[in-house]
């Protein structure tokens, strides 16, 4: 977890202000950036929804005293003096109201040089509106009024969904900054545990954590054992045990135990920011399919405007449908052809994968990892702390004579005043086989050999092979075979003996993770080669290969050879790099995707596209399944918000009138509405995929 701390500068505000600051400002871009609302014009779904219901009150008189409307349903409205008037003053009212947010949006675009929705829907309502005024003040045709009306309503309406859809999609970084309490219980020496708000939390201070609570800052554990829901970050329930000297995070719920917590990070630093900071960074950034999603939109505003104006001046100068009819019709090809789908095919998409990515302990720093993810063929995996835990463990005891439990006891008791990572090992797997180390006594180590001691009176000795030749004691034929099988593997081998024969061989290696060989599986039924890199001797590559199932690896490589072997890797094709070291930095930048495991370096995780919060190396396929399916949303809603603007547009120009079929502006404005939702809906579809 301590990989997700960076360099970036860090406010003295709280963590929840932080987190939710950051929260606010993703989900107004996320609302803005592609949709044409401006943040700063106070563009919410609230504001939608709020102008749509007065637009509806308004919308019913008009209706009612439509004579079109009347005509239709056969009936007559109530007169009185001065109901000519009723319809153009509340219609009035109406374009002044629903319509002012278009209006604006509209200026912006057109002086930012970037026409788009918002400048279609103004020219369409503005055009609708003042061909109605100007019936009302005697120009012969009839007016718009019902269909204006109508149409501000289809707007608002489809605004308001789709906000509420961006929000939706973005509601992931809301949930995080809430996941924080805004009270901690802070021990005071000698005054018991007070209760302050988070923001008075300074690092180093002691926290207390009672059953049920939820984690207010980082820390460490220095009293008390329990368990967490970590699920937040790492998207396992599984609840994690705590005991002292483990770090508990931020956001993270304690479970039956009371812990004291000494403060290690606060505000903006703490592991739970600096995932909301990854999770905004990435649904701020631009990608390529956005870039061409952006460009369809600005030609589909150049050609519906395009469209338009010839529409109108055709059917003028055809003369057989009247002035009305012509301009029914450039109208409606100028709300029918508005960008609104295109505008949100690749942003609704990406938001909602970046969510479920982070759900799943997958951040992503760059959304291109999406579209660069999907064809990955090979995937590089540094083997030390990715494919490997990067700590020894004991993998076999061979001892003369069968007597492994006393030669592990006596090692065990010898080593347990060690703090070298293979007298860990040695004294954990004791502990784990329920062997009770030996009582060693005069215990002392010998520089570059090993240690020695005396249990009941005789002298134990465990240490490097190297050492019983020096001291000439007897190696018994299972024992010299036993280290020849240590050495072929590449592990490392600590022989145990006395003082006149040598007892026992123990065999250490770098573990493996449980997870590796069914990612390195998955990762084969996805069609990708894994290939192994590491600076460990040819025998520990293989070894570790074996026991994964990777059949192409790279031994004895230097930290600066691992980019040029990505380069040569991406000769072949796409190749992803997975490594959580300083020295993986470079080929993870190489590489066409870089994933750090989320225990790594900050450089590690400065470096990477995504990060695996969790140290799993299964994740990395479950992030290339997320990066295919998000692909293939994409290329849909594209493909949609393309397809459905060629049909649409010749049949709002009119084309198919002489069948009698006609799309009023209306009707056009609910069927762009419509292309919204299902672009919309195909992408909240995405949060249905099954990630393994």
């Amino acid at each position: 977890m301590s990989a997700l701390h960076d360099h970036h500068d860090v406010g003295q505000s709280p963590a929840h202000d932080a987190a939710a600051r950051r929260a606010d400002d993703g989900e107004q871009r996320a609302s803005g950036e592609h949709t044409g609302h401006d943040k700063h014009e106070g563009h919410s779904p609230e504001m939608f929804r709020d102008r749509l219901w007065v637009s509806l009150v308004l919308t019913v008189p008009i209706l009612y005293l439509s004579e079109q409307i009347q005509d239709w349903f056969g009936y007559e409205a109530v007169s009185f003096a001065g109901d000519d008037w009723v319809v153009p003053l509340l219609a009035t009212v109406l374009f002044g109201y629903a319509g002012l947010v278009f209006l604006r949006g509209g200026l912006r675009e057109l002086r930012s040089r970037a026409p788009g929705m918002m400048t279609l829907i103004s020219i369409a309502i503005t055009v609708a509106y003042t061909y109605s005024l100007a019936v009302s003040l005697g120009v012969d045709g009839d007016p718009f009024y019902w269909e204006l009306a109508t149409l501000l309503d289809v707007m608002l309406l489809g605004h308001w969904m789709e906000m509420r859809s961006v929000q939706s999609a973005s509601s992931a970084l809301r949930h995080l900054a809430d996941m924080v309490p805004p009270i901690a219980h802070r021990v005071v020496d000698g005054a018991g545990v007070e209760d302050v708000a988070v923001e008075e939390i300074g690092e180093g201070d002691l926290i207390l954590i009672r059953p049920g609570e939820q984690v207010p800052v980082d820390g460490d554990v220095v009293s008390g054992t329990s368990t967490m829901n970590e699920a937040f970050l790492t998207g396992e329930s599984r609840p994690v045990p705590k005991a002292v000297g483990d770090e508990v995070v931020a956001g993270a719920v304690n479970g039956e135990g009371a812990l004291d917590v000494r403060v290690s990070r606060i505000g903006g630093a703490t592991t739970l920011s600096q995932i909301v900071r990854l999770v905004e960074e990435a649904q701020a950034s631009r990608s390529r399919f956005q870039a061409l999603a952006d460009r369809a939109a600005f030609w589909l505003t150049v050609v519906a405007v395009g469209v338009a104006t010839p529409t109108l001046v055709l059917w003028l100068v055809l003369g057989t449908s009247g002035a009305t009819f012509a301009v029914a019709r450039a109208v409606t090809v100028l709300v029918i052809a508005c960008p609104h789908a295109l505008g949100l095919a690749i942003p609704l998409v990406n938001m909602n994968a970046t969510s479920i990515s982070a759900r799943n302990g997958i951040l992503v720093r760059n959304r291109e990892a999406f579209e660069r993810g999907r064809n990955i063929r090979f995937v590089a995996l540094d083997k030390t702390g990715t494919l490997t835990e990067g700590r020894f463990v004991v993998s076999a005891v061979t001892a003369v004579d069968g007597e492994q439990s006393r030669a592990l006891r006596l090692a065990a008791g010898l080593e347990r005043s060690s703090e070298h990572p293979l007298a860990a090992a040695i004294v954990s797997a004791a502990v784990i086989r329920g062997e009770t180390p030996a009582e060693a006594t005069d215990v002392m180590a010998v520089p570059g050999l090993g240690l020695e001691g005396s249990v009941d009176g005789v002298v134990v000795r465990v240490g490097r092979p190297e050492w019983a030749d020096d001291l000439g004691v007897d190696l018994a034929p299972t024992l010299v075979t036993a280290l020849d099988d240590v050495a072929d593997r590449g592990e490392t081998a600590v022989v145990v003996m006395d003082e006149r024969r040598a007892l026992a061989v123990i065999s250490l290696a770098d573990k493996v993770r449980d997870t590796a060989p069914d990612a390195i599986r998955r990762l084969r039924g996805l069609g990708v080669t894994p290939v192994m890199i590491t600076g460990d001797a040819d025998a520990v590559a293989a070894t570790v290969a074996a026991a994964v199932g990777i059949e192409r690896f790279h031994a004895r490589v230097l930290p600066q050879d691992k980019a040029r072997i990505v380069a040569g890797l991406r000769a072949e094709g796409a190749t992803a790099f997975v490594g959580d070291g300083i020295n993986d930095a470079p080929a993870l930048l190489e590489a066409d995707l870089g994933i750090a495991i989320g225990a790594g370096t900050n450089v590690a995780i400065e470096s990477a596209d995504l990060v695996l919060v969790e140290d799993d190396p299964a994740d990395v396929a479950r992030s290339l399944v997320l990066a295919r399916r998000t692909h293939r949303k994409m290329l849909e809603n594209l493909a949609w918000a393309t397809g459905y603007n060629t049909v649409a547009i010749p049949l709002a120009a009119g084309v198919a009138s002489g069948i009698g079929f006609v799309l009023n502006p209306a009707i056009g404005a609910l069927l762009m509405s419509l292309s919204t939702v299902v672009v919309a809906v195909n992408a909240m579809l995405l949060r249905r995929v099954r990630l393994g």
